[in-house]
């Protein structure tokens, strides 16, 4: 779906879905050429399944930004694109690193668009009322997690998902239900606030009710550094401070990484581009093989003499 927003409401639109935790990547034009129709700071977005909001530039360059957002989200690293015709960018000096797309287009336009991917913080779901638990989310709070403090009693599956990390506080209140309903959710991360001998109580548990031994071994408890004697605010100091090793190591999931919907890609027999296989995309079929196009008017040209292009395509 592509939503061609301005681009204020395009900023609105990430702050949206920063807030609901959604992967995406923010395209930036940082330099055109006419008569391209994107313009210098126009922007969209692109989410992991594809879906595209806002305005860059026209069918050559939507079907590249849709591929190289993607990748994006998916590595979690910037990337410059340049977009332009074949023979200016093999006359150009191009700074090492940029990634050029040569485009067919019938235009002579270019571009350079930044595509950088949303830094979405992890989701944590702490359940209890301790002050302990109180004292987690606080401090979560202030490194601008979202966080979510649940009451034992009002905790279900779908409090989470399997991004969240999920923080069982309850502290003997119920502990075995709640862990026992986090583990259907299949989180990211699944810790338990116990004792030691706490903690063994809830393997026997867990073995008796019939849950999976690697499973079980999965839920990492007691949960926390081990700093020693401490009170029960301290507590939380050291959970929060392996949470966010895990972080640092690539453990606990924010905004890099998810898995993407790619959909699948035929070559503009026309005018070369990647294109992808979608009824919007202008298909045409020919002795049953479908070809799909940038836009109208390689359709046109194809379906009007399609053995010159056919013959092209075999001699490549």
């Amino acid at each position: 779906m592509i939503d061609r927003s301005d681009g204020w409401s395009v900023m609105a639109k990430a702050l949206e879905l920063m807030e609901s935790g959604e992967a995406f990547a923010l395209a930036t034009v940082v330099w055109r050429q006419a008569p391209s129709s994107g313009q210098n700071g126009s922007r969209a977005i692109v989410t992991a399944d594809g879906a595209v909001h806002g305005w860059v530039g026209g069918a050559c360059a939507e079907p590249v930004l849709i591929r190289e957002a993607l990748d994006v989200i998916e590595q979690g690293e910037p990337r410059l694109i340049w977009l332009g015709q074949q023979s200016e960018l093999e006359g150009m000096h191009i700074p090492h690193g940029v990634i050029t797309v040569p485009i067919s287009c019938q235009s002579d336009g270019a571009l350079q668009i930044y595509i950088e991917p949303a830094q979405v913080a992890p989701h944590l779901v702490i359940v209890g009322r301790s002050p302990m638990a109180a004292t987690l989310a606080e401090m979560a709070g202030l490194l601008d997690w979202r966080v979510d403090l649940i009451d034992g009693s009002e905790f279900a599956e779908s409090c989470c998902s399997s991004r969240s990390a999920v923080v069982v506080a309850t502290q003997g209140h119920g502990d075995e239900e709640v862990v026992e309903t986090a583990l259907r959710a299949a989180p990211a991360y699944l810790g338990v606030v116990a004792s030691a001998r706490r903690a063994d109580a809830l393997r026997g548990f867990l073995a008796d009710r019939g849950v999976d031994a690697e499973q079980a071994s999965s839920i990492r408890m007691p949960i926390g550094l081990d700093l020693g004697h401490t009170t029960h605010r301290e507590v939380a100091v050291a959970v929060l401070a392996e949470l966010v090793a895990m972080r640092a190591a690539g453990g606990l999931p924010s905004g890099g990484g998810p898995a993407v919907a790619r959909p699948e890609y035929r070559i503009d027999p026309v005018c070369g581009m990647s294109v992808a296989v979608d009824d919007g995309n202008h298909p045409y079929e020919l002795d049953g093989e479908t070809y799909y196009f940038c836009c109208p008017g390689c359709r046109y040209s194809f379906k009007k003499d399609p053995a010159q292009f056919l013959a092209q395509e075999a001699s490549c």
